[in-house]
């Protein structure tokens, strides 16, 4: 799971929900001073949250951008069904994530809206723009289509199908135990499991942080664990899909640490290749370079944008 480096909003930044056709989503959200260059949407990766890019939220409003970071359904502070997972199924968080597009279009006034999704996110962002692309090229305005409304899309530290299979036998066992094992109890498990593999080895959190980290564990929808997890072991390769959106208009960038445990470098710089996106690699980053190097991070994305 990613590790925010700290807690505390910057002075621009604000918690809120997001009100949407499909319900509330809870967000920080980041203003810039003076004139709004354009505004972005952040989605957040398996076990994550809105908090993971809590470090970028100050450079970027900083550099003229509204950016709103969202917790996705049955995560932390959204919340969700527990008897429902359909919910959960990536073509309806793509649903979502639509659906807060349009939220925050409708806000008005914070100029082309920027998306990007983080390790999971990447590929619920995928499912919302493919499904955006194909409702478009179906309606009135066929053949050409109606354009989208993101102005870019950037996938970071996300694959093209499943993840790695070490990472993804982890994943199975998570997903087999939850609907037996208290999320506590699971959290004990893993904490022992992490410090014990070297390929996950991470930046010691604080203890506040790390209260955190267990707090936002506790609070996850189990069932949106188990359809995400399921997704993540065995997800579809739609690379030659977005490919053809993004030729057709879309740009794109594939950013990663220069190390990561979830999908490796190669095959992530693979995909950028099959999708004619722009391709940026953080140094002394892992699976989460938005925590781990957000001045980097935020550099490439400004210039993605801009």
């Amino acid at each position: 799971m990613s590790t925010p480096p700290f807690l505390t909003l910057p002075p621009s930044a604000r918690a809120l929900r997001v009100v949407t056709a499909r319900g509330q989503f809870a967000a920080l959200r980041a203003e810039p001073a003076g004139e709004v260059r354009g505004s972005a949407l952040l989605v957040p990766g398996f076990t994550g949250s809105k908090e993971d890019f809590i470090a970028l939220l100050e450079p970027l409003a900083s550099a003229g951008y509204r950016v709103t970071a969202v917790d996705q359904r049955g995560q932390y502070e959204t919340g969700g069904p527990h008897d429902d997972p359909a919910a959960y199924a990536v073509a309806a968080l793509g649903a979502d994530v639509r659906a807060l597009t349009a939220a925050l279009a409708a806000e008005g006034g914070t100029g082309p809206l920027h998306l990007l999704g983080h390790s999971l996110g990447g590929q619920v962002v995928r499912e919302a723009v493919l499904a955006a692309a194909s409702e478009a090229a179906a309606g009135p305005t066929a053949p050409g289509g109606a354009p989208l409304p993101w102005a870019s899309l950037t996938l970071m530290s996300t694959g093209p199908g499943p993840i790695d299979p070490a990472e993804a036998e982890r994943t199975r066992l998570l997903v087999e135990v939850l609907p037996t094992m208290g999320l506590e109890e699971i959290w004990q498990v893993m904490q022992q499991m992490e410090k014990a593999d070297e390929k996950r080895a991470r930046r010691v959190p604080s203890p506040e942080v790390a209260a955190f980290l267990h707090r936002r564990w506790l609070a996850n929808v189990p069932q949106s664990l188990i359809a995400t997890g399921g997704h993540l072991v065995a997800a579809p390769d739609r690379v030659a899909e977005l490919a053809a959106v993004i030729t057709a208009g879309l740009p794109a960038l594939v950013l990663s640490g220069v190390q990561d445990y979830a999908w490796p470098v190669p095959e992530q710089t693979a995909m950028a290749e099959r999708l004619g996106a722009h391709r940026v690699v953080v140094a002394d980053a892992g699976h989460s370079p938005n925590a781990e190097q957000p001045a980097a991070t935020a550099e490439a994305l400004l210039a993605h944008w801009g």
